[in-house]
């Protein structure tokens, strides 16, 4: 449990108001939903009590795991971060030594992460290859299709 989170700031303040979301809007409905439902009477063969309670239970695990995580984040800002070696928070700019392609990546935290928007987290297996690389390098990635070699071009922090 003492791990530490990396996240962005961006990232911290948008877990923050899921959970502010959560706590103030989702968790009072279902008790309305709740409340409703046990109005209709007999419990055992009512869907619309057991679908609330179910929500209930999704609604309050995702609370318990975002209150987990902000109380561990550690907020890494890539401002001022050296730019000579791949960190958590830096833009990196790859060639794709199999089709030449070039894609750009943004290494953040898991909760961050969107790859359709070019946002990888910390823990995938091409951020993990890169992590304390300098640009000109080359790595070997393992993914999923295979083994993937990339060359790093460029390594920068893009404001948020």
């Amino acid at each position: 449990m003492s791990d530490r989170v990396p996240m962005t700031p961006k990232g911290h303040a948008m877990l923050e108001e899921e959970l502010k979301h959560l706590k103030s809007k989702e968790r009072p409905k279902i008790v309305r939903e709740i409340e409703e439902a046990r109005a209709h009477g007999d419990l055992s063969e009512n869907a619309e009590y057991h679908a609330a309670k179910e929500r209930q239970g999704h609604v309050e695990g995702r609370i318990a795991s975002l209150d987990d995580k902000l109380a561990r984040a550690q907020i890494i800002d890539g401002k001022g971060q050296s730019t000579e070696r791949v960190s958590f928070g830096a833009t990196v700019v790859l060639s794709d030594g199999d089709s030449g392609d070039e894609v750009t990546y943004r290494i953040v935290g898991e909760d961050e992460a969107d790859v359709g928007q070019g946002m990888i987290s910390i823990t995938s297996p091409i951020a993990r290859a890169l992590m304390g690389k300098e640009a000109d390098a080359s790595v070997q990635v393992k993914v999923p299709k295979g083994t993937r070699e990339l060359e790093i071009l460029e390594i920068r922090f893009d404001p948020v």
